[in-house]
Protein backbone atom coordinates (compact mmCIF):
# COMPACT_ATOMS: atom_id res chain seq x y z
CA UNK A 1 0.00 0.00 0.00
CA UNK A 2 2.82 2.16 0.44
CA UNK A 3 4.27 1.74 -2.51
CA UNK A 4 1.01 2.32 -4.24
CA UNK A 5 0.36 5.65 -2.16
CA UNK A 6 3.44 6.95 -3.14
CA UNK A 7 3.42 6.05 -7.17
CA UNK A 8 0.14 7.85 -7.26
CA UNK A 9 0.99 10.59 -5.24
CA UNK A 10 3.92 11.37 -7.70
CA UNK A 11 1.53 11.12 -10.82
CA UNK A 12 -0.73 13.86 -8.58
CA UNK A 13 2.11 16.26 -8.63
CA UNK A 14 3.29 15.81 -12.20
CA UNK A 15 -0.13 16.45 -13.14
CA UNK A 16 -0.79 19.44 -11.28
CA UNK A 17 2.62 20.80 -12.62
CA UNK A 18 1.23 20.52 -15.63
CA UNK A 19 -1.51 21.80 -15.16
CA UNK A 20 -0.48 25.17 -13.65
CA UNK A 21 1.43 25.54 -16.43
CA UNK A 22 -1.57 25.81 -18.66
CA UNK A 23 -3.06 28.68 -16.47
CA UNK A 24 -6.47 26.39 -15.64
CA UNK A 25 -6.22 27.44 -12.26
CA UNK A 26 -6.75 31.05 -12.62
CA UNK A 27 -10.00 33.10 -12.11
CA UNK A 28 -10.16 35.36 -14.79
CA UNK A 29 -13.43 36.52 -12.91
CA UNK A 30 -12.11 37.96 -10.07
CA UNK A 31 -9.24 40.21 -12.92
CA UNK A 32 -10.06 43.70 -13.32
CA UNK A 33 -9.09 46.42 -15.83
CA UNK A 34 -9.01 45.74 -19.31
CA UNK A 35 -9.58 42.23 -21.03
CA UNK A 36 -6.95 43.29 -23.80
CA UNK A 37 -4.07 42.16 -22.70
CA UNK A 38 -0.77 43.16 -24.30
CA UNK A 39 0.85 41.27 -27.64
CA UNK A 40 4.43 40.12 -27.54
CA UNK A 41 6.45 38.42 -29.65
CA UNK A 42 6.84 35.11 -29.56
CA UNK A 43 4.59 35.21 -25.95
CA UNK A 44 1.47 33.75 -27.79
CA UNK A 45 0.57 30.21 -26.31
CA UNK A 46 -0.88 27.51 -28.33
CA UNK A 47 -3.65 25.40 -27.03
CA UNK A 48 -2.70 22.01 -25.74
CA UNK A 49 -3.33 19.27 -28.36
CA UNK A 50 -6.20 17.15 -27.19
CA UNK A 51 -3.84 14.01 -28.21
CA UNK A 52 -1.41 14.89 -25.63
CA UNK A 53 -4.18 15.09 -22.52
CA UNK A 54 -5.62 11.72 -23.93
CA UNK A 55 -1.80 10.44 -23.25
CA UNK A 56 -1.71 11.62 -19.84
CA UNK A 57 -4.59 10.34 -19.04
CA UNK A 58 -3.72 7.13 -20.27
CA UNK A 59 -0.80 7.57 -18.67
CA UNK A 60 -2.19 7.48 -15.25
CA UNK A 61 -4.50 4.76 -15.91
CA UNK A 62 -1.32 3.01 -16.81
CA UNK A 63 0.19 3.83 -13.84
CA UNK A 64 -2.49 2.74 -11.73
CA UNK A 65 -2.54 -0.55 -12.99
CA UNK A 66 0.85 -1.06 -12.56
CA UNK A 67 1.05 0.34 -9.11
CA UNK A 68 -1.83 -2.31 -7.84
CA UNK A 69 0.03 -4.69 -9.11
CA UNK A 70 3.34 -4.22 -7.63
CA UNK A 71 1.20 -3.41 -4.18
CA UNK A 72 0.03 -7.36 -4.70
CA UNK A 73 3.64 -8.34 -5.57
CA UNK A 74 4.08 -6.83 -1.85
CA UNK A 75 1.53 -8.52 -0.13
CA UNK A 76 2.00 -11.68 -1.92
CA UNK A 77 5.63 -11.32 -1.26
CA UNK A 78 4.82 -11.68 2.49
CA UNK A 79 3.25 -15.64 2.01
CA UNK A 80 5.62 -18.95 3.10
CA UNK A 81 5.32 -20.58 -0.29
CA UNK A 82 7.40 -17.50 -2.01
CA UNK A 83 11.00 -17.71 -3.51
CA UNK A 84 12.66 -15.51 -4.90
CA UNK A 85 14.55 -15.86 -8.55
CA UNK A 86 17.92 -14.22 -9.68
CA UNK A 87 17.55 -11.68 -11.49
CA UNK A 88 19.69 -11.99 -15.04
CA UNK A 89 22.38 -10.12 -16.16
CA UNK A 90 21.13 -9.32 -19.47
CA UNK A 91 18.59 -6.97 -17.30
CA UNK A 92 21.18 -4.87 -16.83
CA UNK A 93 21.75 -4.31 -20.60
CA UNK A 94 18.40 -3.89 -21.35
CA UNK A 95 17.88 -1.46 -19.16
CA UNK A 96 21.00 0.45 -20.91
CA UNK A 97 19.00 -0.03 -24.01
CA UNK A 98 16.15 1.22 -22.90
CA UNK A 99 17.70 4.42 -20.97
CA UNK A 100 19.14 5.03 -24.84
CA UNK A 101 16.49 5.06 -26.51
CA UNK A 102 14.65 7.16 -24.34
CA UNK A 103 17.70 10.01 -24.68
CA UNK A 104 17.57 9.31 -28.34
CA UNK A 105 13.67 10.66 -28.29
CA UNK A 106 14.63 13.50 -26.32
CA UNK A 107 17.05 14.23 -28.77
CA UNK A 108 14.54 13.77 -31.54
CA UNK A 109 12.09 15.68 -29.96
CA UNK A 110 14.76 19.11 -29.78
CA UNK A 111 15.85 18.62 -33.16
CA UNK A 112 11.84 18.19 -34.65
CA UNK A 113 11.63 21.59 -32.54
CA UNK A 114 14.57 23.27 -34.55
CA UNK A 115 13.40 21.90 -37.83
CA UNK A 116 16.47 20.15 -38.34
CA UNK A 117 15.49 17.15 -40.13
CA UNK A 118 18.69 15.66 -40.92
CA UNK A 119 19.30 15.25 -37.65
CA UNK A 120 15.82 13.86 -36.56
CA UNK A 121 15.93 10.93 -39.11
CA UNK A 122 19.01 9.33 -37.25
CA UNK A 123 17.55 10.68 -33.75
CA UNK A 124 14.67 8.70 -34.42
CA UNK A 125 16.21 5.10 -36.36
CA UNK A 126 18.68 4.80 -32.83
CA UNK A 127 15.50 5.05 -30.62
CA UNK A 128 13.80 2.45 -32.84
CA UNK A 129 16.89 0.73 -32.55
CA UNK A 130 17.32 0.71 -29.18
CA UNK A 131 13.55 -0.32 -27.84
CA UNK A 132 13.48 -3.34 -30.44
CA UNK A 133 16.96 -4.39 -28.82
CA UNK A 134 15.86 -4.01 -25.20
CA UNK A 135 12.33 -5.99 -26.59
CA UNK A 136 14.71 -8.78 -27.67
CA UNK A 137 16.62 -8.44 -24.47
CA UNK A 138 13.59 -9.19 -22.56
CA UNK A 139 12.20 -12.00 -24.47
CA UNK A 140 16.10 -13.66 -24.71
CA UNK A 141 16.12 -13.06 -20.71
CA UNK A 142 12.73 -15.42 -20.21
CA UNK A 143 14.70 -18.06 -22.08
CA UNK A 144 17.34 -18.32 -20.02
CA UNK A 145 15.57 -18.37 -16.87
CA UNK A 146 13.33 -21.24 -17.93
CA UNK A 147 16.07 -22.66 -19.46
CA UNK A 148 17.50 -22.50 -15.60
CA UNK A 149 14.24 -24.52 -14.36
CA UNK A 150 12.76 -20.86 -13.32
CA UNK A 151 9.16 -21.65 -15.28
CA UNK A 152 5.73 -19.45 -14.70
CA UNK A 153 4.32 -21.51 -12.71
CA UNK A 154 7.28 -22.97 -10.15
CA UNK A 155 6.30 -20.65 -7.52
CA UNK A 156 4.56 -17.08 -7.35
CA UNK A 157 7.79 -14.58 -7.58
CA UNK A 158 8.01 -16.55 -11.02
CA UNK A 159 4.86 -15.96 -11.79
CA UNK A 160 4.40 -11.88 -11.07
CA UNK A 161 8.17 -11.73 -13.04
CA UNK A 162 6.80 -12.82 -16.11
CA UNK A 163 3.46 -11.13 -15.74
CA UNK A 164 4.76 -8.02 -14.49
CA UNK A 165 7.62 -8.10 -17.53
CA UNK A 166 5.08 -9.38 -20.06
CA UNK A 167 2.79 -6.32 -19.25
CA UNK A 168 5.53 -3.87 -19.75
CA UNK A 169 6.60 -4.95 -22.27
CA UNK A 170 3.01 -5.24 -24.15
CA UNK A 171 3.08 -1.40 -23.70
CA UNK A 172 6.98 -1.02 -24.90
CA UNK A 173 5.46 -2.51 -28.22
CA UNK A 174 2.83 -0.31 -28.17
CA UNK A 175 4.72 2.37 -28.25
CA UNK A 176 7.03 0.97 -31.04
CA UNK A 177 4.08 0.73 -33.26
CA UNK A 178 3.79 4.89 -33.00
CA UNK A 179 7.44 4.85 -33.26
CA UNK A 180 7.74 3.10 -36.14
CA UNK A 181 5.04 4.39 -38.16
CA UNK A 182 6.73 8.26 -37.14
CA UNK A 183 10.12 6.88 -37.98
CA UNK A 184 8.98 5.73 -41.20
CA UNK A 185 7.09 9.31 -41.77
CA UNK A 186 10.45 11.11 -41.40
CA UNK A 187 12.67 9.28 -44.09
CA UNK A 188 9.57 9.60 -46.71
CA UNK A 189 10.21 12.45 -49.49
CA UNK A 190 8.63 16.09 -48.90
CA UNK A 191 8.04 16.08 -45.09
CA UNK A 192 8.34 19.41 -42.67
CA UNK A 193 9.52 18.49 -39.83
CA UNK A 194 6.77 20.42 -38.08
CA UNK A 195 4.11 17.41 -39.16
CA UNK A 196 6.38 15.37 -37.11
CA UNK A 197 6.59 17.47 -34.17
CA UNK A 198 3.91 16.42 -32.14
CA UNK A 199 4.16 12.89 -33.09
CA UNK A 200 7.78 13.01 -31.78
CA UNK A 201 6.87 14.84 -28.68
CA UNK A 202 4.04 12.34 -27.86
CA UNK A 203 6.54 9.52 -28.40
CA UNK A 204 9.25 10.67 -25.93
CA UNK A 205 6.62 11.16 -23.25
CA UNK A 206 5.53 8.16 -23.05
CA UNK A 207 9.02 6.41 -23.52
CA UNK A 208 9.77 8.50 -20.45
CA UNK A 209 7.28 6.81 -18.63
CA UNK A 210 7.78 3.68 -19.62
CA UNK A 211 11.33 3.69 -18.52
CA UNK A 212 10.56 5.12 -15.45
CA UNK A 213 8.20 2.36 -15.24
CA UNK A 214 10.84 -0.26 -15.88
CA UNK A 215 13.37 1.15 -13.49
CA UNK A 216 11.14 1.10 -11.10
CA UNK A 217 9.81 -2.89 -11.99
CA UNK A 218 13.50 -3.14 -11.93
CA UNK A 219 14.25 -2.00 -8.60
CA UNK A 220 11.50 -4.32 -7.15
CA UNK A 221 13.51 -7.31 -8.83
CA UNK A 222 16.48 -6.40 -7.34
CA UNK A 223 15.27 -5.80 -3.91
CA UNK A 224 16.18 -2.62 -3.23
CA UNK A 225 12.50 -1.48 -3.84
CA UNK A 226 12.28 -3.92 -0.36
CA UNK A 227 14.46 -1.68 1.69
CA UNK A 228 12.87 1.57 0.05
CA UNK A 229 9.48 0.09 1.61
CA UNK A 230 11.18 -0.61 5.21
CA UNK A 231 12.42 2.87 5.19
CA UNK A 232 9.31 5.13 4.22
CA UNK A 233 7.81 2.53 7.00
CA UNK A 234 10.17 3.07 9.64
CA UNK A 235 10.47 6.79 9.01
CA UNK A 236 6.81 6.87 9.61
CA UNK A 237 6.26 5.03 12.33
Amino acid sequence: MSVVLIFLAAIAAIMIWWLSGQRLTSKPWLETGSVQMPVHAGSERRPVPAVKIGLFVFLGVVGALFSLAVSAYFMRAASADWWGMPVPRLLWVNTAALALSSAALQWAKREAQHGRMEALRPALAAALALAIFFVAGQIQAWRELTAAGYVLADNPANSFFYMLTGLHGLHILGGLAVLAHTTAKAFAADIAPERLSLSVDLSAIYSHFMLAVWLLLFALFAGWANDFVDLCRTLIS
